[in-house]
């Protein structure tokens, strides 16, 4: 290259003569490099995305949101900005993590609710064994709590009193009186120290172990008459009506009909009763759920038979014949029958009418 002050020939690449140091024609002073820095949303997105791992997709949503964001400013900034991959990773990760739990929750749920049915079968299971060693020593009856020709009503007269006259307000001679279908439960924690935690499901709903030492000081569980004040808020199952002249004795036959999860058809402390004209045995699927204990996301019920087997009944028409369990014969189709109250009887001794107390204050 020719120098245009001196005349000296340079070579091409050269930016000043090696003569004279004049500047060559042709060569600019070079261009400032932009100064670029690292997208801080870019960054937050990426660690929102990794913390969604770990909390369950609370931060996924955020994480997405910003790595849009500043995947959208980083291309706009013409270099001045980087972090592509931090605002990617924000974005491709939460989306990961809610895929795979929208795959994995319900699937743990549906895994939850079988072992908690399995749990409930094995509490009726036990209750089952019980009621046999109890009428093998009381003349072959099931129990029966209160005296002979016993009403059946929600709670029982005094459930911490001295004796039984009082409790269940006999008559003269131990007949009579008033009894809840838990106090007749009780009976087996009273006489045969079955824990009351075994008489909670818990799938069902608001439904806790009954501790005396909450509602009472100077007494144990062997020195009181049912579960409490509120007997209903601590036992889950229903039982075949013992007040009256079907109640279960060890000649009962064995596909009847014992035990099972709560009545669809009776209010509970946390639950309505179930409209029953919304259960028909012969239409569709969610008309057959309709008639399902509700304790069980009303897929079915676990139920306790004569013959001490538990199964898991996908229909409450599953007794005698395809009885209802939850329903008396009114003349209509067993499969159907007719809704219990309170003082429901069975039709005769191949009737199964499983009921629990409705709460006396009504549901909550």
């Amino acid at each position: 290259m020719h120098c245009p002050k001196c005349g000296k020939e340079n070579p091409e690449a050269a930016q000043v003569c090696s003569a004279c140091n004049s500047p060559l024609p042709g060569v600019s002073a070079p261009a400032e490099r932009p100064i670029t820095k690292t997208s801080g949303l870019a960054i937050v997105a990426f660690v929102l995305g990794i913390l969604s791992i770990f909390t369950c997709a609370i931060t996924a949503i955020p994480a997405i949101v910003l790595g849009i964001i500043s995947f959208v400013r980083i291309g706009k900034s013409g270099g001045r900005l980087t972090g592509e991959n931090f605002a990617v990773l924000g974005i491709v990760v939460p989306v990961i993590v809610i895929l795979i739990l929208g795959i994995l929750l319900p699937a743990l749920a549906r895994v939850r609710q079988i072992d908690l049915r399995t749990t409930c079968g094995k509490n009726l299971s036990d209750i089952g064994k019980t009621m046999t060693m109890y009428a093998n020593d009381y003349g072959n009856q099931f129990p029966r709590a209160g005296g002979p020709g016993a009403i059946w009503q929600s709670r029982i007269g005094n459930w911490r009193a001295e004796d039984r006259f009082t409790a269940f307000g006999l008559e003269f001679g131990g007949t009579g009186g008033r009894a809840s279908i838990s106090s007749s439960f009780y009976l087996l924690v009273k006489y045969y120290e079955v824990t009351p935690k075994t008489f909670v499901c818990k799938a069902d709903r608001g439904t806790k172990e009954f501790k005396a030492e909450k509602y009472i000081r100077d007494k144990e569980l062997v020195d009181l008459w049912d579960f409490g004040p509120e007997p209903w808020k601590h036992c889950s199952y229903a039982y075949h009506m013992p007040y009256g002249p079907y109640a279960l004795t060890t000649a009962s036959e064995p596909g009847l009909g014992v035990a099972a999860d709560r009545s669809p058809w009776l209010a509970t402390h946390k639950r309505r009763a179930r409209d029953f004209s919304r259960f028909k045995f012969d239409g569709g699927l969610k008309q057959q759920k309709a008639g399902n204990s509700p304790v069980h996301e009303g897929d079915g019920q676990n139920v306790l038979f004569m013959d001490s087997h538990v199964y898991f009944e996908k229909r409450a028409y599953c007794g005698l014949r395809d009885d209802n369990i939850y329903t008396f014969w009114n003349g209509s189709d067993i499969r159907q029958g007719a809704p219990p109250v309170l003082g429901s009887q069975p039709e005769d001794k191949r009737d199964s009418l499983l009921v629990h107390d409705p709460p006396v204050t009504g549901t909550k």
